[in-house]
């Protein structure tokens, strides 16, 4: 590229809950220069809303019906990443107990599933200097054509301690039982399952520090920058 300018860089990172995703993802944004998007919050902010407007999340029909209605705008510096739901600050409700609990009925649902991929994509089209997309259904369904995948996995064990340490006072066994049913809702749904993409790279995180997770990470988007 003429004047030392690179050119805009795709990173798409997959995998289960409690494996470093958003650690690493906005991390490795941060360091590259590049914009970073949670599309986990999306989800749990549609939820969220579905949840506040007493839409009964175990019927499927009811949320497809309502999937169009919630606005949702996702800030994507990854030093202060934003999430707001029609205009509502949402970063903290979404990320508690009874979003949680619902977030995989409701992402299952396909006009969830095409409405939130649809905002995915104008996000990432629109990023000037790239962007790290952090999720489940990243290399495979919503950005194919992504310079970079990364499919991040970690033992179950590694997991529940990560995500017991985020919930505080969560008891370990029952964090570890949550993740690995969390794990076989999202791998067996019939729409944009949690896969791994056939050129995926996969980074086992189980012994490795966040640090060291980055570092690989880092390495590998220059590499494809370089090589491009």
């Amino acid at each position: 590229m003429e004047n030392g300018a690179a050119e805009p860089v795709i990173v798409a990172i997959d995998g289960p809950s409690g494996t470093g995703k958003s650690s690493t993802s906005k991390a490795v944004a941060a360091q590259l220069g590049l914009s970073y998007l949670d599309t986990g919050a999306q989800y749990r902010a549609i939820t969220w809303w579905m949840v506040n407007n007493g839409i009964d999340t175990a019927d499927p029909s009811a949320i497809a019906a309502a999937a169009a209605k919630p606005e949702i705008l996702s800030g994507t510096d990854p030093t202060e990443p934003t999430i707001t739901v029609d205009g509502v600050d949402v970063s903290g409700p979404i990320r508690e107990q009874d979003v949680t609990s619902k977030v995989s009925a409701v992402s299952a649902v396909p006009e969830v599933r095409a409405r939130i991929t649809e905002l995915q994509r104008a996000i990432a089209a629109s990023a000037v200097t790239g962007i790290v997309v952090e999720g489940r259904d990243i290399g495979t369904t919503v950005l194919p054509d992504a310079d970079l995948k990364i499919f991040l996995t970690a033992s179950p064990e590694a997991r529940a301690a990560r995500r017991s340490g985020e919930l505080k006072g969560a008891d370990l066994h029952t964090t570890r039982e949550a993740l690995i049913k969390r794990d076989a809702a999202d791998s067996s749904r019939k729409t944009s399952p949690l896969a791994k993409a056939d050129d995926a790279v996969e980074v086992d995180t189980t012994d490795l520090t966040l640090q060291q997770v980055v570092e690989c990470v880092v390495t590998l988007v220059e590499e494809k920058r370089a090589g491009k």
